[in-house]
């Protein structure tokens, strides 16, 4: 018998996010800006970054945003960084932990199961996993020659690009473009399906069934 999870809606209030970051808090900008044009529900208490020299954390503090630095050669482990990361989670009694261009591999208690989500320049499972990020999954796509690429938002595990997909968006490619035109494109459906993938989940409209989601 397949194993069945169905998302809970929240109806009554906004979706509370942490977002975490590792770069700039571009994908945080986009959260923000479809927050202000009244497309996404959401309040954020707290943003995670992994460094304190992205540029992530002076916008976010400029913002208005509770912005706290997790570095990862401060703990002994990623499990004890994994550790303080959620209890920073629960603190700020977040719904749904966004991973947004997070770079570091964490550790997901039992109690936040299908409550991490990301999102992976690329249609998985075509480039991803270690090693691909960032440019490195663009100058991919141009070294293949691929004609379509896009991104995927899934439910994060504790592997790299792992978990079930919620949802994937094309992007068209004519084989002549550069890792930099590929990676605009790609950011453009990035922020449409990230934004999305949220609604749903605060709607209630997502099931795990094994590793398949089944939107409703």
């Amino acid at each position: 018998m397949a194993i069945q999870y169905n998302i809970p809606a929240i109806t009554d209030r906004p979706l509370r996010l942490a977002v975490l970051i590792s770069g700039g808090g571009t994908t945080l900008a986009n959260f923000l800006g479809k927050k202000q044009a009244g497309l996404l529900d959401v309040e954020i208490p707290v943003v995670i970054a992994s460094k304190s020299n992205c540029a992530g954390v002076e916008r976010s503090r400029t913002w208005g945003l509770n912005c706290v630095v997790v570095s990862r050669k401060d703990f002994v482990s990623t499990q004890a960084m994994s550790t303080h990361i959620f209890d920073l989670c629960r603190a700020a009694n977040v719904d749904l932990v966004t991973l947004a261009g997070y770079l570091n591999l964490i550790d997901v208690p039992a109690d936040f199961r299908y409550r991490v989500i990301n999102i992976h320049p690329s249609l998985i499972p075509a480039f991803s996993g270690p090693g691909y990020y960032g440019h490195h999954v663009h100058e991919g796509v141009v070294k293949r020659g691929c004609k379509i690429s896009g991104c995927t938002v899934h439910f994060a595990d504790n592997e790299y690009d792992h978990g079930p997909i919620i949802l994937q968006q094309s992007v068209t490619l004519t084989g002549e473009e550069s890792a930099e035109d590929v990676a605009r494109k790609v950011f453009t459906a990035e922020c449409e399906a990230y934004p999305l993938a949220i609604q749903l989940y605060k709607g209630g409209k997502l099931k795990v069934m094994d590793q398949r989601v089944i939107i409703s």
